[in-house]
């Protein structure tokens, strides 16, 4: 990510957004009760507000340095692993959740995105729900990301890749400046 995108994600702004509108509205009905994996933490402004929520949470974070500063950070309270979320390090059936926030668009490809679909499919329990949300494309967001990964989901088809990736009840809902989504194992 460049400095400008790095500097907002870890902002208070930008936490209180999250834990005041975007979380509440993504995993409106979602059952945290149980096991939840939260996969691509980065600074941890979601898992904050997850650790206080969830039954038992585990994080899959591509960034080694930010698993390690999260894992720090959390101690015993979230177990964090330096991961990648297109090969989870899991065994099959292992969480009832899985979530993830704005971290899509950073999978460096559809391809590489679809594997992390199949990998939340496969470490998923059955009834289990895969739930998130992700960032719409506009002028904003592009001059956000110059010089960054941005692979923009499409709202609009990700239940036929979900549903690919072995989901069933694969919806979609758009907001003003992102969407949020559902599949059930």
């Amino acid at each position: 990510m460049n400095v400008l995108h790095r500097r907002l994600c870890r902002s208070a702004g930008w936490a209180e957004r999250m834990h005041q509108q975007v979380l509440p509205w993504a995993l409106e009905d979602v059952d945290l009760g149980g096991d939840v994996l939260e996969i691509g933490p980065g600074y941890g402004v979601t898992t904050r507000w997850l650790v206080e929520r969830a039954g038992s949470l585990t994080a899959a974070e591509v960034d080694r340095r930010l698993a390690k500063d999260l894992g720090a950070e959390m101690g015993h309270r979230v177990e964090v692993r330096a991961a990648d979320g297109a090969a989870l390090p899991f065994a099959d059936a292992s969480f009832d959740t899985v979530v993830c926030f704005t971290v899509l668009h950073h999978v460096p490809s559809p391809d590489h995105q679809d594997r992390l679909f199949a990998e939340a499919a496969r470490v998923l329990r059955p009834g289990g729900t895969f739930a998130g949300s992700d960032s719409r494309r506009s002028l904003r967001f592009r001059l956000l990301h110059v010089g960054d990964t941005m692979v923009v989901v499409d709202p609009r088809t990700l239940p036929d890749r979900l549903h690919g990736a072995g989901f069933g009840d694969a919806t979609t809902d758009a907001g003003e400046r992102s969407f949020r989504f559902r599949a059930r194992r």
